[in-house]
């Protein structure tokens, strides 16, 4: 697996992307990209060509998990990983159904300090 230096954010929720931006900015020296759905993310996703996708699991429109498909039909972010951020309880049978094609979910709330190498350490454990 490469280094993650670019990440795709994906949040309907403007208060989670400001703080999870901060998080992965500052904290973590990330660049980053934020959609507040996902037919934008499907739409600017390869430009950007992020080395981790960072998906809301519950958003109106496309839910992560339907982004995430719509996103793996694209060429260049096939192979990209993808995590899910979701405010369900990460033990439950819901992460298992998410975890089979993403490499990890994050529980919402999180902790921003603790963040950037939460994502770390989910890519490496997957790679």
């Amino acid at each position: 697996m490469t280094e993650i230096r670019k990440i795709l954010h994906v949040e309907d929720d403007a208060d989670i992307r400001e703080i999870t931006y901060l998080a992965l900015a500052e904290f973590g020296g990330f660049e980053v990209m934020q959609c507040a759905n996902g037919t934008d993310a499907i739409k600017n996703a390869a430009k950007f060509a992020p080395d981790l996708l960072l998906l809301d699991v519950m958003m109106p429109g496309l839910s992560g998990l339907e982004t995430l498909v719509k996103l793996r039909r694209q060429d260049a972010l096939a192979d990209v990983p993808a995590i899910f951020m979701t405010s369900k309880d990460v033990t439950s049978k819901h992460h298992s159904d998410i975890t089979e094609c993403a490499a990890g979910a994050i529980q919402k709330p999180f902790d921003p300090v603790a963040l950037p190498d939460q994502l770390r350490a989910i890519v490496a454990q997957a790679g």
